[in-house]
C-alpha cells in the first residue's frame, strides 16, 4: 500500500512538473533601462512623439526608457544601429516615414527593412498638405497646377528637400499628370514653409504640422491632403483623391520597431501599453496637437504598410531618377 502511493505521489509530482515545463514563466520586460533611439536630431516631430512615448511607458514600468538621438544619413545611422542591437526588448527605433522611403533613396543602406525589424505599430500619422500663397488666385489644387503649366517660372512647388516625402509627393503628382512642375528644396521642413509665407514660392508641398498654424490662422491657403480621409483639424480641405488625383496618397507615419528576433511576448506587451498610451486623453491631445492622427495598428497589418510604402516610395525615386549615395 506504502509502494502504491508512493509511485501515486510521484507520477502527480512528474505530471505537474511537465505542466511546468510546458508553461515556464516568460521572462520580465523591461528587466533593465530601454533605448528608444530616433535617427534624427532632437526637437524634430518623431523626437517629440518619442519623448512622449517614451515619458509614459517609464511610468507605467518602472524603467528607464530614454530617447537616444543619433542623426544621420536622412536616418540611417541611427536605423543601423537597432537593426545590430540585441534582440532583447531593450533597444526600440523610433522612425519617421524616412523608414519607408530610404531603401529606395540610398544606394546602399546599412540594414533591410523587411529582415532586420519586427515591426510594431504605426503610433500616428500626419498627412503631407499641398498650399498655396493666398496670392495666388487658385483655390484648388487643379486650378494651381493649371496656373504653375501656364507660368512654370512664376509656380514652383517649395519643399523641406530632397527625398523627404512632401519632395517625393510633388515628384509622384509630377509623373501623374504628366507635368513639369517646379520644385525649390529647402534645407527643412521650417525654411520651406518661412520662404512660402513670404511668397517668396508660391506654392508648397509640407508634412503638415509645420504649416498647419499658418494655415488656421488664413496666412496659407490648403488645397489638398495626402491622407485618405479628410483631416479632422482641417475639414474643408480636401483629400488628393476627392480633387481627382487617385493613389496620391502621402503620410509621414511614426513608426515603432524591435531588432529582428525580439520575443514575441515583448512585442505583444509593449503594442498593449502603447495602445493604452494611446487613449490617454493628454497623449491624445498632445499628438493631435502637432497634427498627427492616431493609427495603432497591429504588428501583421504595420508589416504590410511597412512593404507598400517601401515598394511606393522605391518606385517614385524611380520615376523620378532621385537616388542618394
Amino acid at each position: 500500500m506504502k509502494k502504491l502511493f508512493k509511485n501515486i505521489m510521484l507520477c502527480v509530482v512528474c505530471g505537474c512538473g511537465s505542466v511546468g515545463a510546458g508553461h515556464a514563466a516568460e521572462p520580465a520586460w523591461p528587466a533593465k533601462p530601454v533605448r528608444v533611439l530616433v535617427p534624427f536630431a532632437p526637437g524634430g516631430t518623431t523626437d517629440v512623439i518619442a519623448r512622449i512615448i517614451a515619458a509614459r511607458m517609464t511610468e507605467i514600468t518602472g524603467q528607464q526608457f530614454i530617447v537616444d538621438n543619433r542623426a544621420g544619413a536622412g536616418g540611417n545611422i541611427g536605423t543601423g544601429i537597432v537593426a545590430s542591437a540585441a534582440p532583447d526588448g531593450h533597444t526600440i527605433l523610433v522612425n519617421s516615414s524616412a523608414f519607408g522611403v530610404n531603401p529606395g533613396l540610398y544606394k546602399s543602406i546599412p540594414y533591410d527593412p523587411f529582415k532586420s525589424f519586427i515591426p510594431i505599430t504605426n503610433f500616428a500619422e500626419s498627412p503631407n498638405l499641398f498650399s498655396a500663397h493666398p496670392s495666388v488666385p487658385a483655390k484648388t489644387l487643379p486650378d494651381a497646377l493649371k496656373l504653375a503649366n501656364a507660368e512654370p517660372k512664376k509656380y514652383s512647388f517649395a519643399t523641406p528637400g530632397i527625398g523627404t516625402t512632401p519632395h517625393l509627393a510633388v515628384e509622384m503628382l509630377k509623373f501623374a499628370v504628366k507635368m513639369d512642375l517646379g520644385n525649390i528644396p529647402y534645407n527643412g521642413a521650417g525654411p520651406s514653409v518661412v520662404a512660402h509665407l513670404s511668397g517668396q514660392v508660391t506654392l508648397a508641398c509640407s508634412a503638415l504640422p509645420t504649416p498647419a498654424p499658418h494655415v488656421k490662422a488664413g496666412r496659407l491657403r490648403g488645397l489638398a491632403m495626402g491622407s485618405r480621409k479628410r483631416h479632422a483639424s482641417f475639414p474643408d480641405v480636401p483629400t488628393m483623391a476627392e480633387s481627382g488625383y487617385k493613389d496620391q496618397e502621402s503620410e509621414t507615419m511614426q513608426g515603432l520597431y524591435f531588432p529582428a528576433g525580439t520575443p514575441q511576448h515583448i512585442v505583444k506587451r509593449f503594442h498593449n501599453e502603447l495602445t493604452k498610451i494611446s487613449q490617454m486623453p493628454e497623449v491624445r491631445e498632445r499628438v493631435e496637437g502637432l497634427g498627427f492622427q492616431f493609427v495603432m495598428n497591429t504588428p501583421e497589418e504595420f508589416m504590410a504598410q511597412t512593404r507598400s510604402e517601401v515598394e511606393k516610395w522605391s518606385r517614385v525615386v524611380k520615376n523620378a531618377g532621385v537616388q542618394v549615395q
